[in-house]
């Protein structure tokens, strides 16, 4: 028996209906509003040496459905996006690209911009976070300077992952196998002189502060 659909359902019209309605009427600007409890979401940052995959949209769902959790609970809910625009890995990919760093970065943030839009998730874009824009890095600076101040940053030579091809230091999280996460080269360790934030100052607090965490948190984290 053959079924035949007289008529497809028109999804891109009916999406593009609602988001331009949502933006139209600021429906995921969260507003100031004392007599609601406050609730703050914020997923991982987009890298900006390339476009949004199925794995950021992954990610960005499962934050997406908790922040509508919550504000179908009635909580004032702050979810922002950003981008994480700043390292070599976005410089390589521009000169290898043969474009301007700077140009290539904000090119792939419209994209990436538009691309998380017509995924409709509920992210507050009055609050966007561009990580190599001036106003917001002068604040890591004046952070960094204050750390210096009080003597809890320090230069040392210690031995990091380094990707020869990405020409970067990875943290642990990002060798998968002794390989580079983003290009699968092999990683190897460099010494190299660094900064280093002085976080034994606080060793103990944090320790202390472990036991409020230990009914809701994994035994492994």
């Amino acid at each position: 028996m053959n079924y035949q659909r007289e008529e497809k359902y028109p999804f891109a019209q009916v999406e593009r209906k609602w988001q331009d309605y949502w933006a139209q009427h600021r429906i995921y600007e969260v507003q100031r509003d004392s007599s609601k409890e406050k609730y703050y979401v914020l997923e991982m940052f987009p890298y900006t040496s390339a476009r949004i995959h199925m794995g950021h949209v992954r990610n960005y769902s499962i934050g997406d459905v908790i922040a509508r959790y919550k504000m179908m609970q009635g909580f004032n809910v702050l979810h922002p996006m950003g981008y994480d625009a700043f390292g070599l890995p976005a410089e390589n990919a521009a000169i290898k690209g043969g474009v301007h760093p700077a140009d290539w970065t904000y090119q792939n943030i419209d994209t990436i911009r538009s691309q998380l839009k017509l995924l409709g998730f509920s992210y507050d874009w009055s609050r966007e976070i561009i990580t190599c824009s001036p106003e917001y890095y002068r604040w890591t600076q004046w952070l960094f300077l204050k750390f210096f101040e009080r003597g809890l940053v320090y230069r040392k030579t210690a031995s990091v992952n380094w990707c020869n091809s990405c020409k970067t230091v990875l943290a642990n999280e990002q060798v998968e196998d002794g390989k580079c996460w983003r290009c699968e080269n092999e990683v190897i360790q460099k010494n190299m002189e660094s900064w280093f934030f002085k976080i034994t100052e606080y060793a103990q607090n944090l320790l202390d502060g472990h036991i409020k965490l230990m009914d809701n948190w994994p035994q492994r984290v």
